[in-house]
């Protein structure tokens, strides 16, 4: 098929795809660039379609396939806008410091309110803490696994009331 044939072709079958990426983008501008975009990428992959087959589809298939990755690096893109006087776009994967201090003294309330369950409530926690499996806490234990389960359960739903309140 020659140039000219595939642009005819082209143009004619094109005007169907401003409102599907109006549809895709939910926006006129973005929709507007998705579409140029998308007659672009038919006219540099001319040598790529098949004469005969459905160029609706293959259009349909070129716009989609932009509009999804261009999806998917915009949600890999981590900005945030500062409001300041020169309006600077900001990389967020910076290193965030954390306050030390305030986060040891919550460990330490953790800790505390740990220390305070009950008995049957605390072994269990402190052994579930510690890493060992359900199973193997009813073993150390010697206790129903139900119980085991139940006896944790507990200790965070205690501990979560707790904790709530600091």
């Amino acid at each position: 098929m020659s140039s000219a044939e595939f642009n005819t072709l082209l143009l004619s079958n094109a005007d169907f795809l401003k409102p599907f990426a109006i549809t895709l983008t939910k926006d006129a501008e973005s929709a507007k660039d998705l579409y140029q975009e998308t007659m672009f990428r038919a006219l540099s992959n001319q040598e790529k379609y098949l004469a005969g087959t459905n160029i609706r589809a293959w259009l349909y298939t070129i716009m989609r396939n932009i509009f999804i990755n261009n999806y998917r690096r915009k949600s890999k893109q981590h900005l945030c806008f500062d409001n300041s006087t020169n309006d600077f776009l900001l990389n967020t994967q910076q290193v965030i410091i954390g306050n030390q201090a305030e986060s040891g003294l919550r460990i330490k309330d953790i800790q505390l309110s740990v220390h305070n369950l009950p008995v049957i409530f605390k072994k269990p926690f402190i052994l579930y803490l510690d890493g060992f499996k359900y199973f193997e806490i009813a073993d150390i234990l010697e206790e129903p696994l139900g119980t085991i389960k139940s006896r944790i359960h507990f200790a965070r739903k205690m501990l979560k009331a707790q904790v709530t309140r600091f």
